[in-house]
């Protein structure tokens, strides 16, 4: 299967949690050629529901129902529920099916422990860009998981952004940058929308070019292939607003801060895991 290859329309995938982070693979799917029809979607509560049913997705209540019914299951729920709704739906998984976990610091052993003998793993984390189709995502392959199911993951999850395959190692190191850095980036765009509001800005407006600034500068990153310090000189003009800018932030430790909430998230997430 080419990395490029659009996924199977029959797949039948089902989602065992109802969160942002379902919501956001499910969106980004259904953008591709998945249909509405061949998703199911379960949860405890109908609190999240609704927005899986306004795109068209049949939801329940019975985890098993969703097993039993699917080719590929994600299972997307809070990291400490994963032994609990593992060990219900253990008995109706088959041979054949993915199962797909996207719980922050649950190991591939513990996953390949809670499910019969020879299950099919994929651990993933992906994060909330998903939802508009500008994700990243990175997965990990289990012991019985061939390349084969890999690329099935990864033709269904390409239209949800930027689809990388890696050892486990790097999912924790992933989670830490890409899961949490998103909310980083966030606190920088408001920052930076705060700093134009002091200069005598409408707050509006404010945040509104801060959020341009960060989308134009991200896509030129990610498009122009050049490393972020080539790009970043030149926007700086000699004697410029730029580069007196940036000593400021240099001056904040902006750098050293990053990297810091970076191994922070990482260690976090793998702390998760030895749990």
């Amino acid at each position: 299967m080419k990395m490029d290859q659009d996924a199977d329309p029959q797949l039948r995938i089902g989602f065992i949690g109802a969160g942002n982070m379902a919501f956001g693979i499910a969106k980004g799917m259904l953008s591709g050629n998945v249909l509405p029809i061949n998703i199911k979607v379960s949860a405890p509560s109908s609190t999240n529901q609704g927005r899986f049913q306004e795109l068209g997705i049949s939801v329940t209540h019975s985890n098993t129902e969703v097993v039993s019914g699917s080719d590929l299951v994600f299972v997307a729920v809070k990291p400490h529920l994963v032994p609990l709704v593992l060990s219900e739906v253990s008995p109706h998984v088959q041979q054949k099916q993915i199962i797909v976990s996207v719980a922050a610091g649950v190991t591939l052993a513990v996953l390949e422990e809670l499910l019969p003998e020879n299950s099919i793993v994929i651990r993933l984390m992906p994060n909330l860009p998903c939802v508009v189709q500008e994700g990243a995502l990175l997965f990990a392959r289990g012991a019985n998981a061939k390349q084969e199911d890999g690329a099935v993951l990864r033709s269904l999850l390409r239209c949800c952004g930027l689809v990388v395959e890696g050892p486990e190692a790097w999912i924790d190191i992933h989670t830490g940058m890409s899961g949490s850095g998103v909310a980083f980036v966030y606190l920088f765009a408001e920052a930076l929308a705060e700093g134009a509001v002091k200069m005598g800005m409408p707050s509006a407006l404010a945040h509104s070019i801060a959020s341009q600034t960060v989308l134009g500068a991200g896509r030129l990153l990610r498009d122009s292939g050049k490393h972020p310090a080539q790009l970043r000189s030149e926007v700086c003009t000699p004697g410029g607003t730029t580069i007196y800018g940036l000593h400021t932030l240099e001056q904040g430790g902006v750098r050293a801060s990053v990297m810091s909430a970076v191994e922070s998230a990482t260690e976090k997430a793998r702390e998760l895991g030895r749990k």
